[in-house]
């Protein structure tokens, strides 16, 4: 192969990819999994940290096994979740026949083998959120609330209007950074579903 002539071949390549309707897919997939994923990540992160920002008996215990899901490696993750969503001996299954619901079919319907693998992925990285934005509420200063509370008593006001702006660039660097993240997703969907079923939940980095 050294001595075989080579021809330039520009951008033929992309222009393959661009054509290859199993890349589009692909694709499409992606990007509903960033947009989902990333969206539930800020927040849930969000939510958590703005829930638990107060003083709580045992929380250093609690957070340290909160965020546990972020030191695992997401195919373990991804293995993990086939026995949660399991669909004739997972809990959750279990749990919805026992309220007088029916199964659902995680892995042989294209919406909730989607569904399964974004609730898998959010639920590694929403404490990832949930430290950060913690770590940027606890950095406000005390006479900020204080002074706040002076025109409103309202704690959805004092969040909207107060702590959510001074969060904001947090949450910039947390969107980013989970971007990245999510567009290179690959571990999770292929030890969950393997892209399937067919091809419906295959990521392009799988594909």
């Amino acid at each position: 192969y050294l001595n075989h002539p080579r021809a330039f071949v520009g951008l033929s390549n992309y222009a393959r990819a661009l054509g290859d309707h199993r890349w589009q897919s692909a694709l499409i997939v992606t990007l509903l999994f960033v947009v989902a994923s990333v969206s539930l990540t800020l927040v849930f992160g969000l939510f958590l940290a703005w829930l638990l920002n107060r003083p709580i008996r045992g929380f250093p215990v609690f957070r340290a096994l909160f965020t546990m899901p972020i030191f695992t490696a997401p195919v373990a993750l991804g293995y993990l979740g086939l026995v949660i969503f399991h669909e004739t001996g997972g809990p959750i299954n279990n749990l919805l026949m026992a309220l007088g619901g029916g199964g659902i079919r995680w892995f042989t319907q294209p919406f909730w083998a989607r569904v399964a693998i974004i609730s898998v992925d959010v639920w590694q990285w929403t404490p990832f959120g949930f430290i950060v934005f913690l770590a940027a509420m606890q950095s406000i200063p005390e006479e900020v609330y204080e002074s706040t509370r002076l025109d409103t008593s309202s704690n959805w006001q004092i969040f909207r209007y107060m702590t959510l702006p001074l969060v904001a660039p947090a949450m910039g660097t947390v969107a980013i950074l989970r971007l990245v993240e999510t567009f290179k997703i690959m571990d999770i969907p292929f030890a969950l579903t393997a892209g399937g079923p067919g091809s419906t939940a295959q990521t392009y980095s799988v594909y």
